[in-house]
């Protein structure tokens, strides 16, 4: 028996439901604009990725669900791939930013997604991962929402997945803007 894919099923109307993280705020944290490669892990819909064309010479979105990468390719002009972010299939060092927005408490394995994420990111590039605060009351009425509906969500403190980042020689920064957080890594050359 197969597992029901919430994403597969909310694609065709996941733009509509799901509000945009405030752009200027994600373009600020991520330093853009870049002439090199930014990755969009988690990209879903291509949502973010397309409120930042221009601002890097290439964007990429990376999804592990079909349907959404579907729906990121129907706004034309992105490049999607598919595949689960514990195993990215880019060379090391591929992209001067990575971003990853509302994604990371949906990985399956977190730990070596960000081990994958840390492996495609250029040494002196810059990784943004912008997440629901786990420490805000809505925020905490959402998990346990995922969790009625059994969504594969974990939702974890901005502090640790900083501290796991600075196992990593990151130079981090968290930065809250509720009812989100940023953890911004930079990656030692």
């Amino acid at each position: 028996m197969s597992q029901f894919d919430h994403f597969d099923f909310l694609a065709p109307i996941y733009d509509r439901v799901i509000s945009l993280p405030d752009g200027d705020h994600l373009a600020q944290a991520a330093r853009l604009p870049i002439q090199g490669r930014l990755l969009d892990a988690g990209g879903g819909t291509g949502r973010i990725a397309q409120t930042l064309r221009g601002q890097a010479g290439q964007i990429i979105l990376s999804d592990i669900s079909i349907k959404m990468l579907g729906q990121a390719l129907k706004k034309g002009g992105l490049q999607a791939v598919g595949g689960v972010a514990e195993n990215l299939p880019f060379p090391d060092h591929s992209f001067e930013r990575v971003i990853m927005v509302d994604a990371y408490h949906h990985l399956v394995n977190q730990h070596q997604s960000m081990l994958e994420i840390w492996r495609v990111l250029e040494p002196g590039g810059l990784l943004v991962i912008e997440e629901p605060d786990i420490l805000e009351f809505r925020v905490k009425l959402v998990a346990l929402a995922e969790k009625l509906a059994l969504f594969r969500s974990h939702f974890v403190r901005a502090e640790r997945i900083a501290a796991r980042l600075q196992t990593l020689d990151a130079v981090t920064e968290i930065v809250r803007q509720p009812p989100n957080v940023w953890i911004i890594a930079e990656k030692p050359r």
